[in-house]
């Protein structure tokens, strides 16, 4: 909702760059006064780099770039793939979150939701299903951070936090400043959304989702994303006036039936390591 906000006034690039830079910077400030400034090693390093891509920029630009032709709460119901593709990847990267059978009905059943959402728009109206493809692909970044911010949770909260942001903003900035585009708006509206943007749901949601993925593990913590299709649906309406289509409530009852039932009652070794697939135990 935020970002649909903010984008009259901002381009997708210049809204990620913006907002990176902003959370970045504040949490940068809170990692120094805390005194968890300092060094990292080399292969942390490597690794906060490629969160800071697939956690940070790259979605961050495709969830703005889709919503330029889908609407906010459409967005919001194409998030809930998220979930769903962190349990697949879980899957091949980890050796303590298999997909069971059980789980592997979840995500069939969710990626049914998904073919009755999108399914329609990508055969009749191929702009706005390609803006689908984008928040989709920025879902399935998003599973796939989640996997790998597992290997990096020793490093300090704030330290980390920062860490991604500011190295999202510093590979984007050169895309942005090559093809982005100016725009002047005509109201605060877009300056304020880019600000709580910044502060809410990029600053404080990145340390939330450490101690999750810490506590509860990758899938789980893409589980809790089912929130977001819900609560991104009633934002939509409420502020924006949105309202959601047929087709997109028995989309959004699939894919929280099948994220419910994927869950189960699996529990998580906090211990567990990410593995290559040959190495992952039986």
């Amino acid at each position: 909702m935020l970002i649909k906000l903010a984008l009259p006034g901002f381009d997708p690039l210049a809204l990620t760059t913006l907002r990176l830079w902003l959370a970045a910077a504040l949490l940068g400030v809170f990692a120094v006064l805390a005194g968890q400034a300092g060094r990292i090693v080399p292969r942390d390093f490597a690794l906060v780099v490629v969160a800071g891509v697939f956690g940070n920029a790259l979605p961050f630009f495709l969830i703005a770039w889709g919503e330029k032709t889908a609407g906010a709460g459409l967005a919001a119901i194409l998030m809930g793939l998220m979930p769903i593709s962190t349990l697949v990847i879980a899957h091949f990267l980890t050796n303590d979150e298999p997909l069971t059978a059980r789980r592997l009905s979840g995500v069939l059943i969710g990626f049914a939701g998904l073919a009755v959402l999108t399914g329609p728009a990508l055969l009749s109206h191929l702009g706005e299903g390609i803006g689908q493809l984008a928040i989709l692909a920025a879902a399935i970044s998003y599973g796939f951070n989640a996997v790998i911010t597992r290997r990096i949770l020793h490093l300090p909260r704030l330290l980390l936090a920062s860490l991604l942001l500011f190295v999202g903003a510093v590979l984007i900035t050169p895309v942005a400043l090559l093809a982005g585009e100016v725009r002047e708006s005509a109201s605060w509206t877009p300056v304020v959304a880019l600000m709580i943007l910044a502060i809410l749901p990029t600053g404080l949601a990145s340390l939330l989702m450490f101690k999750l993925i810490e506590r509860q593990g990758a899938g789980f913590f893409g589980q809790v994303n089912l929130l977001v299709p819900v609560a991104g649906v009633g934002w939509a309406f409420l502020i924006l006036g949105e309202e959601p289509q047929p087709r997109a409530v028995a989309a959004l009852a699939l894919i929280l039936i099948g994220v419910a039932i994927a869950r189960g009652k699996a529990t998580h070794n906090v211990n567990a390591s990410i593995l290559p697939s040959k190495e992952r135990k039986p």
